[in-house]
This record gives structure tokens, sequence and C-alpha cells, in this order.
């Protein structure tokens, strides 16, 4: 790059010119450099330097014409009133495309109605508004036979809040909703039932975020939650979610302390015909050390370490759950890969006590939220997207395999609206 500088000063004289082109060729190879950077993306800065560098040789022209004829100043003065035009002319037209582009792509994907969602995801939905039919009762309620008014706003928030939404995800609905209402000019309480629908998927969008496995060989899933949550079995399911799709799993039995967990993992094991680590009675901590290096010699996908049910408020105990992560480090410096909560949607505002005081202490990457089909209480969604955003990863209603899926903030909304 710096050698077409250095070759400049003797293009000056009249036997260099032909040296100066017979070095063009040599920087040729330069160019050639430019793809070994381009996974950082410089390729753009480095195809700006050519055009820069052909631009130089322009102004030598004009150097050596003023020297050959001195008698033509007037002319030379008029080149300068040339170009002021085509400066003009390019402020236009870049000023005009600048306002086309911010359009109103943004609010399409939170138009998606139930009838334009894909024919695999159809099933699923059904399930989930089955599943949320407890939550989304009192919240449909307030729009049946309403008027736009305070009344129905107030109504509106003593349902969202009986739904476990919160106080501040509440009071971020209602003025977010009361913002659409006015620029939509909603006439009717259905059109203001359609855009709550709207204002609540923008709220959980954060919350959406796909597990990505095959970035580490393996991928290590530690999985943590409280006793009763569902924390085994939903284990369980992503082992056959994951299996279906072909990836090789090992799981570690590393819940050593609740009575059975070891032998219901093994169950599950023996369902999705996957390997397993344990030791009956041992230290949590080794079970995941020797998961985690038995995953690596064995080329496994993914290792899903079982960690014991843990009380938030119980301190020393979240302390074993920081050990097993550290062991796990050692066991691979860059392990474990994904955090996940599993969390009792029955538990409304609790769980969200919970995501801050396990986010605190591991550090979550993800969440697992069971259980949805049985409580009234599954607007803690919103509370979670508003005080404390960590991806939903999957979402259950129900016992089956089949129950426990992704989670998508339209689907989300638009069941609980029914």
């Amino acid at each position: 790059m710096f050698s077409f500088f250095k070759k400049k000063p003797p293009a000056e004289s009249p036997a260099a010119p032909a040296p100066s082109p017979a070095a063009e060729p040599a920087p040729a190879p330069a160019p050639a450099a430019a793809p070994a950077r381009s996974v950082f993306s410089p390729s753009s800065w480095f195809g700006s330097k050519p055009a820069a560098e052909e631009a130089a040789p322009p102004p030598a022209a004009p150097d050596e014409a003023p020297s050959v004829a001195p008698p033509p100043p007037p002319p030379a003065a008029t080149p300068p009133a040339a170009p002021a035009a085509p400066d003009l002319a390019p402020v236009p037209a870049a000023s005009a495309p600048a306002p086309a582009v911010p359009t109103v792509p943004p609010p399409t994907p939170a138009l998606v109605t139930e009838a334009a969602m894909p024919a695999e995801r159809k099933g699923w939905f059904d399930k989930l508004k089955t599943g949320l039919r407890k939550t989304g009762t009192g919240i449909q309620a307030v729009f049946v036979n309403a008027q736009i008014d305070e009344a129905l706003y107030e109504e509106l928030e003593s349902a969202l809040l009986m739904a476990d939404a919160g106080v501040k995800a509440t009071e971020y609905l209602l003025d977010d909703l009361r913002g659409r209402v006015k620029r939509q000019m909603a006439t009717d309480a259905s059109q203001v039932k359609r855009l709550l629908a709207d204002a609540i998927t923008d709220l959980l969008q954060p919350l959406e975020k796909p597990l990505v496995i095959g970035q580490f060989t393996p991928t290590v899933i530690m999985v943590a939650g409280v006793n009763g949550a569902g924390k085994t079995t939903s284990i369980g399911k992503l082992t056959k979610h994951l299996a279906s799709e072909g990836a090789s799993v090992l799981l570690a039995a590393a819940d050593t302390f609740r009575a059975a967990a070891r032998e219901q993992l093994l169950v599950w094991a023996d369902r999705n015909t996957v390997e397993i680590v344990s030791q009956e009675g041992g230290d949590p901590s080794a079970v995941s050390f020797d998961a985690v290096t038995a995953g690596k010699a064995r080329g496994k996908d993914v290792v899903l370490v079982d960690t014991a049910g843990r009380l938030p408020t119980q301190l020393h105990l979240m302390d074993e759950l920081k050990k097993i992560k550290r062991v796990v480090t050692k066991a691979d410096a860059t392990a474990p890969h994904e955090v996940l909560l599993v969390i009792d949607g029955n538990t409304g505002q609790n769980a969200l006590a919970q995501v801050r005081a396990f986010d605190e202490t591991l550090g979550l990457t993800g969440l697992v939220v069971t259980k949805l089909d049985g409580t009234a209480k599954g607007g803690v969604l919103c509370a979670i997207a508003r005080e404390r955003p960590v991806p939903v990863y999957f979402i259950g209603v129900g016992e089956k395999l089949e129950d426990l899926e992704t989670f998508n903030a339209r689907e989300f909304a638009l069941a609980l609206l029914g």
C-alpha cells in the first residue's frame, strides 16, 4: 500500500513514466491479502484504497498542462466551475433516498396473524392457545362489549396485574397501548385488542432467541432450577428434541442429592437412547467434570448437566452451583456455553425473583418456562422482559415431549389474547 506513495516521486521525471506503470503490476499481490482479512469485513476499506490511488494520477496531469501552455490561465479557471455542478447533483441524489429508507418494515413482523402462520407451527399454536387459556381469560374479558375510555384501561390494568405481568410491565404496556390507539385512531375494542397484541409482541421480542448448537464441540449446557420446577423432565424433553435433530447427547446426572433424581434421568436416557454419566451418592462437581471430559473424548455434540435443585435464598446451596460451574470450566476452558434456568410458570412473580438470583449467581444465558398450561400467571414473561430480559429458549404447556417448544413472541401474544 505504501509502495504506491514511494513510487510517485520518480513518476515526475520524463524517463520514469515507463517504470511507474511497470511498478503498478507489482502491487497486484497486495490485494490478494485482502481476502485473508475478509473475515473481519474490512474488504470495503481495502476496496476504497485502490479508488483513492487511481485518483492520485489525474492531479499530476493538470500540473504539466499549465507548464506547457502558460498563456491560457483563463480556461483553467473555467474547470473549477464545472466540478461545482457535479457537487450539487450528488447532494440531492443522496438526500432523496435517505427519507425513503426509514419506511414501515419494522412493524410488519408484529402484524402477522394466526392465519398467516406456517403450517408446521399451527399445531403448536393451538396447544399454546389452549395452555394459556387460564392466563388470558381475564384479559380477553376486558374487551367484551367495551368502549374505548378510561374505564377500559383501568380494567385492563387490573387484568394484567392479575396475570402477574408486574407493575412495571403493566405500566409500560398501557402507555404503549395508549400511544398506539391514538396513532391508529382505533374506534372499537377489537382494534384495541389487536394493538395490545402488537404491544406485547414488541415487549417480548428481546426474549426470542434460538439455542445455538455446534459452535463448540461439545456444547456444554448447565441446567439449574428449584425443586419441582420440572428441571429433570425438561432435560429429558430437550434431549429428545436434540436427538431427533441428529445431535449426539451425553447426560450428566449431577443432581445427587434428590432422591431418585439419578434414576429419573436414567429413564430419560434409556428412552432417548443416549449415554449418561452418573455416580450414586457422588459429588456433583466430580460428576460434571467427568461428563464434560467424556463428552470431549467421545466427540459428543451436546453435554447436558442436570444440577441439584436449589432455592435462591439458601446461599450455601447456591455456592454449590458456583462450584459446579468452576469445575466444568476446568474440564473445558470455554464451558459452560449455556446456563439455563427452568422456572415454573405457576410461581408468577416468584419466578422473576428466581431469575434475578440465579442470574447474579451463575450468569444465565437462557430460560425454560414450564407448566404454563396449569396457571393463570403466564403474564410473568412480560415482567421478565421488562425487568430481567434473559432469553426464553423454550416454553412448556404439558407433560408430553411435543409440549415443549421454542418460544415465539408473536405466537405467545396472540395465544394470550385468544
